[in-house]
Parts: structure tokens; C-alpha cells; sequence
């Protein structure tokens, strides 16, 4: 079997590589030359834990390619996955350009039947769309062949995405026709294999299961950083809280840790384009809306404790920051909360001095010298007045506390993850705050 993926950022070049892993040949395209480039050299341009030696692996076994050519791509492809970025325009909305632009070359170059399956995430609709740009393009040509659209939402975890496309909780794929079915059940026949379910449904409903998923996990942590904050007030401890109604099988356990705010690549941008959504369709989501307002309030919480320590006077200060990417295991810095506590900081007329173990190149692409890029995570306690630990990397839960005592200038750690054991620190001779426990 063959396939064709387009666009090689992360669910793209993960959706590809997994695939060839079963034996299906993938071939994955982008217009940026020097990606492809890159790729055919064994390299990937992000980090994600093992999915380099799978690429290596896969490519090695001729079983997946890269090119800037989609017309080559198409030749006898049985299916084509669109999986080019949908960012977020300025009123929330998903910018569907890229998808659409991927849906008209494969109009004007495909030369079979072909099921054309939206991979990004988009708003409910866009199969429509993507279904009118083929067509179009074949009315050009004058052709009469045949194709079918179908939606198959990703579900990937930044950082464990690999196992998350293997060993899927369930595939979602959203079709219109006996023929698309057909396909994407021999695509996903190793999956069938393995017990992972399939739930087939309409392409409404599966592209409006995605949002709608990663909307509620952002509700849980908007609402848990919500109650962290009402823990403070109250005296009450959140992690206690959170394994009460955790324990609670109705709710669960997962998506209840508090922190700094949720940022990445999905849930800023799904929440906003299905508000979006909802105001086109003269509705109002206003538990949605909450969330998102929670979310931007939550970036903050950090800095404003620091400020408050130093009695709102940061000028002069050196500000150490652990963690810039928006969780561990990824480089990802989209709407990642360190930005925001950055942005503060410096126009604070604070310095800041940062470590993160992937995520410190993507940084400075973004934000440039700001800040002082620390080679590692002591360095960037010289001279520190204060330490914020912002993303939970696994190499900051055991610190040395004595070695952090010589280097920084005052003993004091703001924790956006509650990472440490309050009694440890404070033995350790530091002042420590937290999110939503007595310190």
C-alpha cells in the first residue's frame, strides 16, 4: 500500500514515519527545500523523543521518502493525508490557506481515484471545502476521476507522540463512502490487529471530536489551576485536593496538575478556533471562553509572586528561569507561559538567565538575546536573586541544593509546577513558592 503525506512538521512527519514502521509506503512532502533536504539526510528538524531512528530506520528499509515534489508523490498513492499547519488568524479563527493550497495541487495532479484525508486540525467544515479545491481543479482539467475526503483527527501527546500513533485509546476517522472506508481500513489493519478501536463515524462529527477533545482537557487544567489559586486564599493544599477528586473514577487523575498555564501547539489554538466556531453559528461557549480567560490569567500567576516578594522592584535583579518549552519532552515554545513570564521580566528591568535541556535554540529564534542561554541548568543560577522553575524537565526534580546555595544570591524558588517537597526546600535553608500549597 502506498500513501502520500503532506507536510513534514510534527503530525506529518510522525504520521508518515509511523506508518512506514508497518510496512506501508509513505512518502512525505513539503515545499521547504532545505527540510527535505535534511530529512533525506536522516535528520529531523524537531525534537521528539525516538523518532529520529525511526525516520533512520524506515528510510533505510526504502519504505519512506521525502520530496518537494507532490505530483511524484501521487503516482499510484492510494490515499493522501493533509497535515500542513492551520495557525490561528488574529480573530481565533483556523487559517485554512495551507490546507486548501495541499487540496488544489492534488487536484490538478492526481491520476486515480484517491481518498484525500484531512490529518490537521480544522474547523468543522473544512472537508467541504477541501472537497470543492479538488474538484475545481479536476473541472479545470476536464477530468472525470473520482476521489472521496475523509477526516482523521490526530491525538498526539508532544513528547510521547510515537507511542501515542501506535498504541492509539482509539482512531477516529470521519468518511462519506463504502470506497474510503475500505482504504482507511487496510491503513489502519495493523492497528485492527493490536485490539486499538476504530470509531467510524461523519466527517462533521470526527472533525469536531478533535476540538472538542482537546478542548476539555484544557477546561480540566484551566479549572485546576482555578482551584490551586482558591487553595492559596483559603489555606487549603491543591495536590491533596487534586487526589480527592481524582480519586473519583468519574474524573480521573489525569490533567489535574496546576501550574503555569497550558500552552503548545493544540489546545490555545483549538479553544480559540472552536469559540470562533461557535460566535460564526451565533453561539456563545462561554465555559470555553472562561477557560481561555483562566489560561491567559495563569501565565502570570509566576511572575506576580516574584514581583510581589521583591515588593514590586525587579529593576537590577538577576531572574533564573528552568524550562522554556511549554512541557518536557519537546521543543515546542508556541504559546509557551515562559514567554509571557520573559516578556514581564525584562520589562520589569529584570535579567534573565535560562536553562532548558532542547528547547533554548527554538527559543532564541523567537525571542532572539533577550536573555542569557545558560549551558546548563547551575550556570543559570550565578549571581541569581531568584529561581522560577517553569517546565517540569526530569532533570530539575532532584537538584543539588547545596551547590544552588553557592551560586545564587538569594535563596529563594518560585515553583510553576510544585515539583518539590515543601519540607525538603525549606531544610535546605530557601525560602518556596508554590501553586496552590502553603509555603
Amino acid at each position: 500500500m502506498k500513501i502520500s503525506v503532506v507536510g513534514t512538521g510534527y503530525v506529518g512527519l510522525v504520521t508518515g514515519t509511523c506508518f512506514a514502521e508497518t510496512g506501508i509506503t509513505v512518502t512525505c512532502v513539503d515545499i521547504d527545500e532545505n527540510k527535505i533536504k535534511m530529512l533525506n539526510n536522516g535528520k529531523i528538524p524537531i525534537y521528539e523523543p525516538g523518532l529520529e531512528d525511526m525516520v533512520q530506520r524506515n528510510v533505510a528499509k526504502e519504505r519512506l521518502f521525502f520530496t518537494t515534489d507532490i505530483k511524484e508523490s501521487l503516482v499510484e498513492c492510494e490515499a493522501v493525508f493533509i497535515a500542513v499547519g492551520t495557525p490561528p488568524d488574529e480573530d481565533g479563527s483556523a487559517d485554512l490557506q495551507y490546507v486548501i493550497g495541499v487540496a488544489r495541487e492534488i487536484g490538478k495532479n492526481m491520476n486515480q481515484y484517491i481518498v484525500v484525508v484531512t490529518k490537521s486540525t480544522v474547523p468543522i467544515g473544512t472537508a467541504k471545502k477541501v472537497k470543492a479545491a479538488v474538484q475545481d481543479e479536476l473541472n479545470k482539467r476536464g477530468s472525470n476521476l473520482k476521489f472521496d475526503v475523509a477526516s482523521n483527527p490526530e491525538f498526539l501527546k508532544e513528547g510521547n507522540a510515537i507511542d501515542d500513533f501506535l498504541k492509539p485509546d482509539r482512531i477516529v476517522i470521519g468518511l462519506e463512502s463504502e470506497d474510503a472506508e475500505k482504504i482507511m481500513k487496510r491503513l489502519y489493519k495493523a492497528f485492527v490487529l493490536n485490539n486499538h478501536p476504530i470509531l467510524f463515524m461523519d466527517v462533521p462529527s470526527a472533525e469536531l471530536t478533535k476540538y472538542a477533545a482537546n478542548a476539555m482537557l484544557a477546561t480540566r487544567i484551566s479549572f485546576m489551576n482555578d482551584i490551586a489559586n482558591l487553595c492559596e486564599i483559603v489555606g487549603a493544599d491543591v495536590n491533596l485536593v487534586r487526589k480527592g477528586i481524582g480519586s473519583d473514577t468519574r474524573i480521573g487523575h489525569k490533567f489535574l496538575y496546576p501550574g503555569v498555564g497550558y500552552g503548545g501547539s493544540c489546545f490555545p489554538k483549538d479553544v480559540k478556533a472552536l469559540i470562533k466556531t461557535a460566535k460564526e453559528n451565533n453561539y456563545t461557549l462561554e465555559v470555553l471562553q472562561s477557560v481561555e480567560n483562566v489560561n491567559d490569567r495563569q501565565k502570570s500567576v509566576l511572575f506576580n509572586k516574584l514581583n510581589n516578594y521583591f515588593n514590586g522592584n525587579l529593576k537590577g535583579k538577576t531572574i533564573s528561569i528552568w524550562g522554556l518549552s511549554f512541557k518536557p519532552n519537546t521543543d515546542d515554545m508556541r504559546e509557551a507561559p515562559a514567554l509571557v513570564i520573559i516578556d514581564k521580566l525584562i520589562e520589569a528591568g529584570a535579567k534573565v538567565n535560562a536553562y532548558d535541556p532542547v528547547a533554548m535554540h527554538e527559543c532564541e529564534r523567537k525571542i532572539g538575546n533577550k536573555i542569557h542561554y545558560a549551558k546548563d541548568q547551575y550556570e543559570a543560577l550565578i549571581d541569581s536573586d531568584a529561581l522560577l522553575v517553569v517546565t517540569e524537565w526530569n532533570e530539575f526534580r532532584v537538584p543539588n541544593f547545596k551547590v544552588m546555595e553557592k551560586l545564587m544570591k538569594t535563596k529563594v524558588i518560585f515553583d510553576g509546577r510544585n515539583i518539590y517537597d515543601i519540607a525538603e526546600v525549606k531544610e535546605s535553608g530557601f525560602e518556596y513558592f508554590c501553586m496552590g500549597r502553603k509555603s
